[in-house]
């Protein structure tokens, strides 16, 4: 079903909000999750607004830069804290497994190590 721009901001709008979710708003309308996001996008940046940082999935850790010294640490709310103890964990494995990812995770580099 086809949209307006009208009716796509104003279900923007809705999501933005916090009304409902994109979820939510796809099932409403007939429209995709991906649909129902762009036309939020749409709405945030027809208004200037600034984006909406949702909750992290504990799956899903974003890697910014790391924090350099015990002062960062100190400044970090609980969540970011948790944040940077699940980039330790993921990254102890992967070390463990003969791997590194630097950066954004594209690219691997592996140990010349050989295990017996």
């Amino acid at each position: 079903m086809k949209y307006t721009k009208e009716q796509r901001l104003g279900i923007g709008q809705r999501i933005y909000d916090g009304e409902i979710s994109r979820y939510e708003a796809a099932e409403e309308y007939g429209i995709s999750d991906q649909t129902a996001r762009s036309y939020m996008r749409m709405y945030r940046d027809a208004n200037h607004l600034q984006p909406k940082h949702g909750q992290l999935s504990i799956g899903a850790p974003s890697f910014k830069k790391a924090p350099a010294d015990l002062d960062e640490l100190k400044n970090m709310t609980k969540e970011e804290l948790i944040q940077e103890l699940i980039k330790a964990k993921i990254t102890e494995a992967r070390l463990k497994k003969g791997y590194e990812v630097k950066g954004d995770g594209t690219v691997i580099l592996y140990s010349r190590k050989t295990t017996k």
